[in-house]
């Protein structure tokens, strides 16, 4: 159970300056609280096609959703891609939503704190049934999943150790509905010496559009080195179907980031 702190800044977001300043002991990226302070402005503008992403993982929820099941929003920070779920689903009938959950896991307290707040200014608002969503603090790689229909990795398994990556999949693979679904949304990185080079120049741009500094840009990667670890598309196709899915296609790509629909 979390243990929710009753602290109004909680709600508030800010804009992302955490790599504005030269910065003389640059540490590792963590999800802690100046990071979870400002993630809602990072990653919308750190992640081209994010919104759309997520938007689009509430309509595929919709689609794919069995009743008596679960759906999972693993990593799920501030639970963007939760709360779409629940938006999508509160729009299908009784019959088609009975006994279906949504269980939100990270292993982020800070994250997990203002998502309950969230969480709680929400729901009085709906104008759609209510679906339950169950916010659980846990490592998804040691974490026993149950009888889903529908799970999201978005931008997750880019932070996972890299040999721990098959046995999560497989662990999801097992308790997944058959015509269930995962969604994938991952950095990528490029065999090709010049997709690789012209996909991180168009990054970096996006990045400096978005209002994002040089020095911003080069502290951030560095903080990310061997923390964001990204692998090729044919690696994650080779993955999923050796996991025992049957259909496995990328939805949604921009610039090096993508999005992948795995069907069971």
């Amino acid at each position: 159970m979390l243990h929710i702190t009753e602290n109004a800044t909680l709600n508030q977001q800010s804009t992302d300056r955490v790599f504005a300043e030269p910065l003389t002991t640059l540490e590792r990226f963590a999800f802690n609280d100046e990071v979870a302070s400002v993630f809602s402005d990072m990653i919308e503008r750190s992640v081209p096609g994010y919104r759309s992403i997520v938007t689009q993982t509430g309509l595929l929820t919709a689609r794919f959703a069995k009743t008596d099941s679960r759906c999972y929003d693993l990593g799920c920070s501030l639970g963007e891609s939760a709360f779409a779920m629940r938006h999508q689903l509160g729009k299908l009938t009784d019959a088609q939503r009975a006994n279906i959950s949504i269980v939100a896991v990270d292993n982020s307290s800070a994250m997990l704190s203002r998502l309950q707040h969230k969480l709680t200014a929400e729901t009085p608002t709906l104008n759609t049934p209510q679906v339950d969503v169950q916010l659980v603090e846990a490592d998804i790689t040691d974490f026993s999943f149950e009888t889903c229909s529908v799970a999201a990795l978005n931008f997750t398994l880019q932070f996972i150790a890299l040999e721990k990556r098959q046995a999560l999949i497989n662990d999801l693979a097992q308790q997944l509905l058959p015509g269930g679904a995962l969604i994938l949304s991952e950095k990528i990185r490029f065999d090709d010496r010049k997709q690789q080079q012209l996909h991180t120049e168009m990054y970096e741009n996006f990045k400096r559009a978005n209002g994002y500094s040089d020095l911003e840009i080069s502290q951030k990667r560095d903080a990310l080195e061997n923390v964001l670890l990204p692998e090729t598309l044919d690696t994650h196709k080779k993955r999923l179907l050796n996991a025992g899915f049957s259909s496995v296609e990328v939805w949604f790509q921009c610039f090096n980031f993508l999005s992948i629909v795995a069907i069971k």
